[in-house]
């Protein structure tokens, strides 16, 4: 179960950078491009995401 919490914190991670890629207008093609509210929301995601990546890889205490 550990590896799945893993896995989609690293999609969240992912999204998030891209989220906040288009929000800054950096990517474009999307409605969400130039959209500074993306550029906010983006670097949430990819931080809950890193949270759940270190929650689905850390070792269990004995």
């Amino acid at each position: 179960m550990r590896w799945v919490w893993a896995g989609i914190g690293v999609l969240l991670v992912l999204s998030g950078l891209v989220w906040t890629l288009q929000g800054l207008d950096v990517l474009g093609g999307s409605v969400m491009s130039g959209d500074l509210t993306w550029a906010v929301i983006g670097p949430i995601t990819a931080v809950v995401g890193l949270a759940l990546t270190w929650f689905g890889l850390r070792k269990r205490g004995s």
